[in-house]
């Protein structure tokens, strides 16, 4: 089936020109739509270069409004003119995608009815910032969401035309929007596949207009804000492990107590605004309060040794919980709250 490509473009180089002829010279690709997220006058006349193409069509934004506020707007015009596509291929405007690995990677969207990245391998060529960044998102967004990809920051992206309501719906604006499309797609149980690109960098990946430190922020912030749970209900816990403890000076009280308190909140916390679980509650509830006892015993074991070798009871109450931490995390993320299917993504090669 055809497919759409979709441009954001914001003061574009001349690659985008190069880029949407190709494109347009594509079987494949039916419609291209460029958004001019607010680029100032200075690049009008590109815009009207590329809009004077076959297949093309430009929106425009009256100011910069972000890639990710481009992006939807572009998701926007696509569903509602082209509805009858198989879905919509996301190229940048920089020169970093060849016409026929956006072919490809539409194609293979097409096939399979499932998302599809375009993986670059990011080897020692790459520009650091794009290596570092890379590396840091990949194991970060492993650790919070469970889902495995090779390069989570790339923007060749193809989505099926029934997906692109859900993307429609997130908040974000910037750079930041891209990595949250990730975890969507792992808190709803989205298969995600990998087709292998060639990577492409001009001058040192210099016409980007990512911003490492700014737009680097944002995207982590789109993972931590999932960690934020656990740390209100611990806490939760641990002040009321303390009053416990001040009351009876007994750690076994005073653990279940804490784990009681902190676990009212975590439950609910981590069913809807963490894993954004659709099983049912007695379900989860069941398999969380195993967890629960487990953990709970695990702490409370720590934290009488900790005391036996010297250790103040509130020093070794923290330190006991930090240890189980990420451990606690990912087995509520696998086990109680598992997405729907959540194995693990195919990966295709070319």
């Amino acid at each position: 089936m055809p497919v759409a490509v979709l441009i954001p473009a914001y003061q574009p180089p001349p690659s985008l020109v190069a880029l949407a002829r190709a494109l347009g010279d594509a079987p494949p690709v039916a419609r291209i739509v460029v958004v001019d997220d607010g680029s100032s006058p200075d690049f009008a006349g590109r815009f009207a270069e590329v809009a004077a193409l076959p297949k093309v069509h430009v929106v425009r934004h009256a100011s910069n409004r972000g890639k990710g506020a481009a992006l939807k707007t572009g998701f926007a015009h696509v569903a509602t003119a082209y509805p009858d596509l198989a879905g919509v291929v996301t190229a940048d405007a920089d020169g970093q995608h060849a016409a026929d690995d956006v072919v490809l990677v539409g194609e293979a969207m097409a096939r399979t009815g499932s998302i599809q990245l375009g993986a670059r391998a990011v080897g020692a060529s790459a520009p650091l910032r794009s290596r570092f960044g890379n590396a840091l998102t990949r194991h970060a967004l492993r650790l919070v969401t469970g889902l495995r990809l090779s390069d989570t920051q790339t923007g060749l992206r193809a989505i099926p035309m029934s997906r692109l309501g859900e993307f429609l719906e997130l908040p974000n604006d910037g750079y930041d929007y891209e990595m949250d499309m990730l975890v969507t797609c792992a808190r709803r149980g989205l298969p995600v596949s990998e087709v292998t690109i060639r990577t492409i960098y001009l001058d040192g990946n210099r016409s980007s207009h990512f911003d490492p430190i700014r737009d680097s922020l944002l995207i982590y912030y789109v993972l931590l804000r999932y960690l934020v749970s656990s740390l209100v209900s611990a806490v939760v816990d641990n002040v009321a492990f303390v009053l416990a403890y001040a009351a009876t000076t007994n750690i076994l009280a005073a653990q279940i107590v804490g784990r009681a308190g902190g676990a009212s909140v975590n439950f609910w916390l981590n069913r809807n605004r963490v894993f954004f679980s659709r099983e049912p509650g007695r379900s989860t509830l069941a398999r969380y309060v195993a967890l629960l006892l487990a953990s709970g015993a695990l702490s409370y074991g720590l934290i009488r040794a900790l005391v036996a070798a010297g250790m103040g009871v509130l020093g070794a109450k923290i330190l006991a919980e930090s240890a189980i931490f990420f451990g606690n995390f990912a087995l509520q993320r696998t086990l109680v709250f598992p997405p729907a299917g959540s194995a693990r993504p195919p990966v295709s090669r070319r």
